[in-house]
């Protein structure tokens, strides 16, 4: 699915990812309103009214974009109506021919990591069937337990063509508490970044990037170009843009001179776009057509750093 993707972002020029992350603040009124006539104040009505959101968000991007992540915390809050949302969007974005990309942070080890890995990225026999549970195509995962907690999901994306994002430095303030210890005289990032391409040569796309990408924060630029040097095949996750504070001038270290490379996420910035003074003449009923113009104007951002203009 790395393949998929570079492919998507090629075609489209478009290197950036939606996030589907809703919180109910975000869902206009009469989204919530219809839900709850149908289903109560309840969580399935909550869960009805997340889908019908990203639902509205999808078909508006999905000819300007490759891949939409929605971030499993949003709906796993909300219980089973919350994860069935979850499978939901998941499974309407695959209708749409886009890249899901779960993000779902996930790291443990043994027999957890592989069930983790198979209820995401994998499958079960269930008797004489075999089901893919939530069917992503790429997970992210926190390599802190090491490569018994990560290897589980290399094997997937080598078995499955399917793929993971790796957390390297974090786009949170608070990251470099630990991201930045020094080990040895080198910054712990800088140690996961080596694991990473590492366990990237043993599952390489046809494309010539690896099925083992990383997670670099927008809001770290310089960090972003020693990182991508030490980590030449893999496929760069870039969250931290618009809302965190990244700016599409601060993105070229990410890419390589072909201009792919990575690969930026936005959220807040893109689904609650109504609710920005540059976008609040769409108003609410008018969600979705915002979003659209956010990633237009995110698109005419970020292709100059990535040199596809």
């Amino acid at each position: 699915m790395i393949d998929k993707l570079i492919a998507g972002i090629r075609q489209k020029k478009a290197p950036v990812v939606v996030g589907l992350d809703p919180a109910l603040a975000m869902i206009p009124p009469y989204i919530l309103e219809h839900a709850f006539r149908e289903f109560g104040q309840t969580l399935e009505g909550v869960g009805e009214a997340i889908f019908v959101f990203n639902k509205g968000i999808i078909d508006a991007v999905c000819d300007l974009i490759p891949a939409v992540k929605p971030q499993i915390a949003m709906y796993e809050q909300f219980g089973l109506p919350g994860m069935a949302a979850y499978k939901r969007t998941i499974d309407y974005a695959h209708e749409k021919d886009l890249v899901v990309i779960g993000d779902i942070k996930r790291g443990d080890i043994g027999s957890t990591s592989e069930a983790y890995a198979r209820g995401h990225l994998g499958k079960v026999r269930i008797g004489d069937a075999v089901f893919a549970p939530f069917d992503e195509d790429i997970a992210t995962v926190n390599p802190y337990l090491g490569t018994d907690g990560v290897e589980p999901f290399v094997k997937l994306c080598r078995e499955e063509k399917k793929g993971i994002f790796v957390l390297v430095k974090t786009s949170n303030p608070s990251s470099g508490e630990f991201q930045d210890q020094l080990v040895d005289g080198h910054p712990l990032y800088e140690l996961v970044a080596e694991k990473v391409d590492s366990w990237g040569k043993e599952a390489m796309g046809q494309s010539g990037y690896s099925r083992v990408g990383a997670v670099i924060g927008a809001t770290y630029p310089r960090m972003g170009q020693e990182l991508r040097d030490k980590m030449p095949h893999a496929l760069i996750l870039v969250p931290g843009y618009g809302a965190q504070g990244g700016k599409g001038a601060d993105l070229a270290p990410y890419f390589q001179e072909s201009g792919m490379g990575a690969i930026v996420n936005s959220s807040r910035g893109i689904i609650a776009a109504y609710k920005q003074e540059l976008y609040a003449a769409y108003g609410p009923e008018g969600y979705a057509d915002a979003s659209r113009a956010a990633v237009l104007a995110m698109l005419a951002d970020i292709r100059p750093a990535a040199g596809m203009v």
